[in-house]
């Protein structure tokens, strides 16, 4: 089948991989332009983009689709039999939408129609869902709102996040999408009343409020791992959270209790087990403590 892949990050590289390995004429890869990245933000491709180049593909990087005729009638002029999209970053307008013969078919992290948007895989742990999946769908111009063709389920268990789920969930979409395109499903139309959205995150999306309940706080550190990450303050430093585990502890919120790292939340508590300050190694709770002693009554948060 001859087909365009439009995703960007590492989400989508099984899905590309295997589109690849099966034989799929991929006449161009669509992904994000090169931006500057990590700490000293130097300019580099996506991954997808890094992938699509060591597997001999071409690739194609617009900055917009939605006002760039030039872009949409490049992409008409490929005479595509569908379009597969990943977690690719723009919005497809109804001209491209339309051009595939078979139209263009989304990989998403969730079981639509719960956590349309940008960020299912977290919004699934934040609310304390306990399974998501994988749905796939051919896309129409709303967001995430086009007819369903496989879904394919997964727990969330006590301990799953957001980094473990990511590489689950990406593998379980490379298989479907090859079902998908080998012997197209009849599409079922979503059930838009049940419908939920997942917001896209920003980074201060991470800053843990220690009013809230304890369940809360410790979703949210499960949620938001690997980005965009749960911090603190202690002392007035920056204090990642990379790990944590409830606890059956009270007091006022925000406030270390008795035991090692155990702050006290809106209801019951958390204990740290895993902790970074900006620029140094991530570190175990007792490792921490050895070099930065927290007595019970510290104040975290100030």
């Amino acid at each position: 089948m001859r087909i365009a892949f439009m995703g960007s990050p590492d989400f989508a590289l099984p899905a590309l991989r295997a589109l690849h390995s099966a034989g799929h004429d991929i006449a161009a890869v669509y992904c994000q332009p090169a931006r500057p990245a990590g700490r000293g933000q130097i300019v580099r491709p996506c991954p997808v983009h890094r992938a699509a180049e060591a597997l001999g593909l071409p690739v194609r990087t617009p900055a917009r689709l939605r006002t760039d005729p030039e872009a949409q009638a490049a992409f008409a002029a490929l005479g595509l039999d569908a379009a597969v999209v990943a977690a690719y970053g723009l919005i497809l307008p109804r001209s491209m939408l339309d051009a595939p013969q078979n139209g263009c078919i989304n990989i998403h992290a969730s079981l639509l129609p719960r956590w349309r948007g940008a960020a299912p895989i977290q919004a699934a742990i934040l609310a304390g869902d306990v399974e998501t999946g994988i749905t796939i769908m051919r896309m129409d111009a709303g967001l995430d709102t086009g007819p369903m063709l496989l879904r394919q389920s997964v727990p969330i268990g006590a301990e799953t996040t957001t980094a473990a789920l990511h590489d689950t969930l990406a593998a379980i979409g490379a298989a479907l999408i090859l079902e998908a395109l080998q012997t197209p499903p009849d599409p079922k139309p979503q059930p838009g009343a049940d419908a939920t959205y997942a917001p896209k995150l920003t980074r201060e999306d991470g800053r843990i409020d220690w009013s809230q309940p304890a369940a809360d706080v410790e979703r949210r550190i499960r949620a938001f791992n690997p980005w965009p990450g749960t911090f603190t303050t202690l002392a007035g430093i920056p204090l990642k959270i990379l790990a944590a585990k409830p606890a059956n502890e009270s007091g006022v919120p925000g406030t270390a209790l008795d035991g090692p790292l155990c702050i006290a939340c809106g209801t019951n508590a958390i204990r740290l087990t895993k902790v970074q300050i900006p620029g140094r190694s991530a570190l175990a709770a007792d490792e921490f403590l050895r070099g930065h002693p927290v007595p019970a009554g510290t104040v975290f948060g100030r």
